[in-house]
């Protein structure tokens, strides 16, 4: 784990919001390629460093919440996603939500992914068209952070808990 997202990770003190918007992300990531060949639990291993780093922010308290726009039926990233939530996100204790994209239509969403950490500032996620990582954005701008918080609680309203969502 790089020291700067833990140390990120440790200036946290009240809560995270994440959400996902697309399809598909780094389709050469190990952990998914090893999905593709039916090794779901050596997949979910790959992840074990970022569920450690969940189980610390939440024994401090950090309300970690990750909502997930999807298309209907999953994308083969989004399956891997929704196989790898249960040993990973629930278990490094995050709440993790679904929402198909039809039914996000009338939600004002900013263009990227995010994150928003104690409701002050935050990260948008860049990716290049294959789904690659194009590095992260940080603001602090307070109608930025509003706009995000607002997408990310309409989704929450309007998604399905992990435990309940059936994809389809």
């Amino acid at each position: 784990m790089p020291e700067t997202l833990e140390g990120e990770w440790s200036r946290v003190t009240r809560n995270a919001v994440h959400l996902e918007m697309r399809d598909s992300y780094i389709r050469d990531d190990p952990g998914f390629i090893a999905w593709q060949q039916g090794r779901t639990a050596e997949a979910a291993a790959r992840y074990h460093p970022w569920a450690d780093l969940m189980k610390k922010a939440t024994a401090r308290g950090v309300v970690v919440r990750r909502a997930r726009i999807v298309s209907e039926p999953l994308s083969d990233y989004c399956r891997f996603e929704y196989d790898v939530t249960g040993p990973v996100n629930l278990a490094g204790g995050e709440e993790v939500r679904w929402l198909p994209r039809r039914r996000a239509s009338d939600i004002a969403l900013p263009g990227n992914d995010f994150w928003v950490f104690d409701g002050t500032h935050g990260k948008f996620n860049h990716f290049t068209g294959d789904g690659s990582s194009a590095g992260p954005e940080s603001f602090e701008d307070p109608r930025v952070v509003k706009l995000c918080v607002d997408a990310f609680e309409a989704v929450w309203e309007r998604a399905t808990p992990h435990e309940e969502y059936r994809p389809a």
